[in-house]
């Protein structure tokens, strides 16, 4: 069986303050990193326990630049963004995780809740359903039949992954206070629990569906001010403005993760 796991910074175990996610190369940064890897580390463990033969890894925050080499699984294949995108249309991966999610831009007590960008993003909907990240790549992995079986972050995001897929396997690892703290579980118990869920996703594969998404899909995107949706419209004449900060454009086929994307 082989899995993909993606994963984020903000909903790493142990991760707590603004300066874990914003203050690179700093000590703080450094810490966060190392929890990274960490989760990583136990979520390759529970896939392998799991049945597991073959699982790839995808540095997915930021630049793609948060990995420590020598701290990856020995069992474990790096591969890049464009790689990723190649393995999920082979037709030849069975299951998709992701470690360190964050929820939703305005979800309530979620540390650092945002979708694509804190700065410009406001609000984004796919047909009239608003969605986050965790719901952008599993309409993705989904479109090739390849169904999202465990999520780690804040309760709030292991939450927003139930809500959009059903009975997945989540691993709890911090409850937000507010948008920029967090009350952490300890370590190695966040860490048993990745593991556990990991491992718990793929046991039950075959009884979680991919999500699929209806086509031709709405997507929509509300911008935070008047000013970015007029640069990104300048850019972009091709989509539909619908007011001040709103744009919207239909998707067809679902070719790439970014077909869902602005």
């Amino acid at each position: 069986m082989k899995v993909v796991i993606m994963t984020d910074l903000e909903g790493v175990s142990g991760v707590n303050h603004p300066d874990h996610i914003y203050s690179e190369p700093s000590e703080m940064y450094q810490y966060a990193v190392g929890r990274l890897m960490a989760d990583l580390y136990a979520a390759v463990e529970g896939a392998l326990d799991g049945g597991a033969t073959e699982v790839y890894v995808v540095d997915g925050h930021h630049s793609g630049k948060n990995f420590i080499k020598e701290k990856l699984h020995p069992k474990a294949k790096q591969v890049s963004f464009a790689e990723w995108r190649e393995l999920i249309r082979s037709g030849e991966i069975d299951a998709y995780m992701e470690v360190g999610c964050h929820a939703m831009a305005g979800t309530m007590n979620g540390f650092f809740d945002h979708t694509q960008s804190s700065k410009s993003w406001y609000n984004y909907y796919v047909n009239g359903k608003k969605t986050g990240e965790i719901g952008q790549g599993a309409q993705f992995v989904g479109a090739f039949g390849v169904p999202m079986v465990m999520v780690s972050g804040d309760l709030a995001a292991c939450v927003e992954g139930r809500a959009f897929l059903g009975d997945i396997a989540t691993a709890i690892v911090k409850e937000g206070i507010g948008w920029a703290s967090a009350r952490c579980i300890d370590l190695k118990e966040a860490e048993e629990k990745i593991r556990a869920a990991a491992c718990e996703g793929l046991k039950r594969v075959k009884d979680i569906r991919p999500y699929k998404v209806q086509l031709p899909a709405e997507v929509k995107l509300e911008f935070f001010r008047a000013d970015q949706c007029d640069e990104y419209c300048k850019n972009h004449p091709e989509v539909e403005r619908m007011d001040a900060r709103t744009v919207r454009k239909l998707v067809f086929e679902i070719n790439s993760y970014l077909d869902l994307l602005f």
